[in-house]
């Protein structure tokens, strides 16, 4: 697998609001989480739009979203003290989708997936408050929620800290990252969504702690971690190739020895000195042939991007014609 030097990396974008989770479409356009209450829309020229959150009655936290169908956002709300999933129509209003589980309100929520069968996987980090105290190898009790037809339920428990996760191509295996137990993992999906067999694919080591996922089209699955900022191909068999890192080795040292003692917490995660990458934290293909990889960030105010040494696959919302969001004017 060919590598990546940082002298190949472009930005696009500027201004943008934590740009935790991005997406690309067919037509060119990326799509970005915004912290100020929706989602922000770059289209190829490099203009950008944000379709935000009207008159919510709280302030929407967007961290992973989803795009459905006919271009409206499921997002996961990641509140200080609660989340849930949120639906955000294209002209601003914002409805509940999911606030509660099994009669208890949701925590902070991360991420959000629809699948090839209009299923949506939802993840929930940890049942920690404040989550900081889920920054530790020894907190196994985040999970996984499968709204299917209206209903929703946990399909996955005590997993550490659920972050990103992916139904594979065939909709066989549902990918999940577990970023402070620092391993990748797969379940077998059932026909009725039920999740069974779990195995672990690959293990991290130092440094690394995976967030987002995505897979290309020859099946391998593409990783990036927080802090150190590592791009991380893993091959069918598991076998791990760095493609990309940047970070300071000092500053790194620091961060591991914290999350070794389990003193890990936001003052690690929100500053990443001498780095030009800003924590990487997801990553979308797109581009001609899907082989511009773009990628997500806790603290920069743009998408850096880099040509991919192979194509990635076609995510479900793939052919949505971004276009829509600039022939509107609920966009700002």
């Amino acid at each position: 697998m060919k590598t990546v030097d940082l002298n190949d990396i472009e930005f696009i974008g500027s201004g943008l609001k934590r740009p935790e989770c991005v997406h690309a479409t067919k037509s060119g356009h990326l799509l970005t989480s915004d912290w100020r209450g929706g989602v922000t829309i770059i289209a190829p020229n490099g203009e950008i739009k944000s379709l935000l959150a009207r008159d919510a009655g709280f302030e929407l936290k967007p961290n992973g979203f989803c795009i459905k169908k006919d271009g409206s956002f499921l997002i996961a709300h990641l509140g200080d003290d609660a989340g849930g999933v949120f639906h955000l129509q294209l002209e601003g209003t914002l409805r509940p989708f999911l606030t509660e589980i099994e009669g208890d309100p949701l925590p902070p929520t991360n991420y959000i997936h629809i699948d090839y069968n209009d299923r949506v996987w939802i993840t929930i980090s940890t049942r920690q408050q404040p989550r900081a105290l889920g920054y530790r190898p020894d907190v196994s009790d985040g999970y996984v929620i499968l709204v299917d037809q209206g209903e929703a339920r946990i399909v996955a428990d005590n997993l550490g800290y659920t972050n990103e996760c992916l139904v594979s191509p065939d909709r066989k295996t549902l990918l999940v990252n577990e970023t402070f137990s620092r391993r990748l993992t797969k379940f077998n999906i059932g026909e009725n969504g039920d999740l069974s067999n779990k195995q672990t694919i690959t293990e991290f080591g130092p440094g690394t702690f995976p967030d987002g996922l995505i897979v290309d089209q020859d099946g391998g699955i593409w990783i990036t971690s927080i802090l150190s900022n590592r791009v991380i191909h893993v091959a069918p068999d598991g076998h791990q190739t760095i493609v990309l890192e940047d970070f300071d080795p000092e500053q790194l040292e620091i961060r591991e020895q914290a999350f070794q003692t389990t003193g890990l917490g936001r003052s690690h995660l929100d500053t990443l000195p001498h780095a030009r990458l800003r924590n990487i934290s997801s990553l979308a293909f797109g581009g001609p042939g899907l082989k511009t990889a773009y990628l997500g960030c806790l603290l920069g105010d743009s998408i850096a991007t880099f040509p991919s040494p192979v194509a990635g696959y076609p995510p479900v919302h793939w052919d949505l014609d971004g276009k829509i969001y600039f022939n509107t004017d609920h966009s700002s």
